[in-house]
């Protein structure tokens, strides 16, 4: 990416979002990242209330655990189809008209979705429209933030958009089978469809709306998606990073997908699922917060790899069968390694030419959505022939073997570029050693 169109000298960055202001605090003080962070919050209640509504409605009209499950599938499902073909509306529209379209869009699907006896299949295939939209809403928002939060700005603020989304979706969950007691389904869709609709007011009055990155283009968007795709994956410093961006997570989420499994095979219950499955999430939490607060942002960028390969190392010792309680610590310590994923951002912004970087971020998003889906399910495969333990080590294996391959391959132009880029505000001898 060239000096010129370098997120830290984009004029459209605050004064409040410059490289000085590298704390979780000064970033939130930034008002339009803020109108971002909350209108996440009301959208991913709402996706998540959405979701676990329409499950109860599948299963209560059909009696398939199947379908019922299909319905959290499906939210996963369009991501390839979504950042492949319309990947180029996140560069070619400005940023603002984007996001509001796509929260516009979500409100009216998950409104007809609350229409009382909606076929089955049509309720599906709406699903799969709010799908859809996910990665090009993503992407939109993770390429606008260094207009907003420039130098090490943007990764704090990828990191909160993070943590919210992880915590708030666990609450939503929650939340939304409460709703379900007190309320119907039609009346619990209606109330995600409002959330929908609130995010949307909130983007379109509390942000400006920035010129589009791409300069006119009249091929059709799908034309200008695919290019895109092919343009994304023709920059030489970028293809290891997208990389190391999907497989370490594609690995990562053995432990949790086989959680039931591994509990099973203690002779624990549901509240040793509990406890394997929230391990790593908290780890990441704390884990994530820390590295925010304490490492300046040259040192997340060379930590990259030593934290890469923290996610791995404790999954090699499942190989002995932990107890619950050295297993829980293990994951716990496993979490601790997801902050790599802050340093990584860094690199895949500068490594990331500007007239690129919507269509560049949806297939990150895309990738690491789908690379989760495709873990959860190779994972299960596994374990058909394999005990739970057995499948967690070879995964560790395979995930340590990815980062330091990944790393290994980063070229050194895509080093250079990172140091020349600017991006990341510090002191040459707090940059990533080239």
């Amino acid at each position: 990416m060239s000096q010129q169109s370098s997120p830290s000298s984009s004029p459209a960055a605050g004064p409040q979002g410059t490289a000085e202001s590298t704390t979780y605090r000064a970033i939130l003080a930034v008002p339009e990242f803020r109108v971002m962070f909350l209108a996440q919050i009301v959208a991913t209640l709402g996706n998540a209330t959405a979701q676990i509504t329409l499950s109860v409605v599948v299963y209560e009209r059909t009696k398939s655990p199947l379908l019922s499950s299909l319905t959290f599938a499906l939210g996963f499902a369009p991501y390839l189809f979504g950042a492949t073909l319309l990947s180029a509306v996140a560069d070619r529209y400005p940023t603002r008209d984007v996001l509001v379209a796509c929260q516009v869009v979500s409100c009216l699907v998950v409104g007809l979705m609350a229409i009382p006896s909606t076929p089955i299949p049509v309720l599906l295939l709406l699903l799969l429209v709010l799908g859809t939209v996910a990665p090009v809403f993503q992407g939109a928002r993770a390429a606008s933030l260094p207009d907003l939060l420039s130098g090490a700005g943007y990764v704090l603020g990828r990191s909160l958009l993070r943590l919210v989304s992880q915590s708030t979706q666990i609450i939503g969950f929650a939340a939304g089978g409460l709703l379900l007691i007190a309320l119907t389904p039609t009346q619990a869709l209606l109330l995600a469809s409002v959330g929908f609709g609130v995010a949307a007011l909130l983007l379109q009055y509390g942000t400006r709306r920035l010129p589009a990155r791409q300069g006119h283009d009249r091929s059709s968007v799908t034309r200008s998606s695919l290019s895109g795709v092919r343009q994304v994956f023709a920059v030489s410093g970028l293809r290891p990073l997208l990389l190391l961006t999907w497989l370490p997570p594609t690995l990562v989420v053995a432990p949790e997908a086989l959680a039931a499994a591994y509990a099973d095979q203690l002779g624990g219950g549901s509240t040793a699922t509990g406890l394997l499955l929230g391990a790593a999430p908290a780890g990441s939490v704390v884990g994530e917060i820390l590295a925010g607060t304490l490492l300046r942002p040259g040192t997340r960028v060379r930590l990259v790899l030593p934290l890469g390969c923290l996610m791995f190392v404790p999954l090699l010792l499942f190989v002995f069968a932990p107890g619950l309680v050295p297993a829980t610590l293990l994951l716990v310590a496993c979490g601790f390694g997801f902050t790599y994923a802050m340093g990584l951002d860094q690199r895949v912004l500068d490594a990331t030419p500007e007239e690129l970087r919507g269509r560049a971020l949806t297939i990150t998003m895309a990738g690491l959505m789908i690379g989760q889906g495709v873990g959860f399910a190779a994972a299960g495969a596994a374990a058909e022939f394999l005990p739970a333990h057995l499948v967690v080590a070879v995964a560790g294996f395979l995930g340590l073997a990815s980062v330091v391959v990944c790393n290994v391959h980063l070229s050194p132009r895509g080093r250079a570029g990172r140091r020349n880029a600017g991006s990341v505000d510090v002191p040459d001898a707090e940059r990533s050693p080239s």
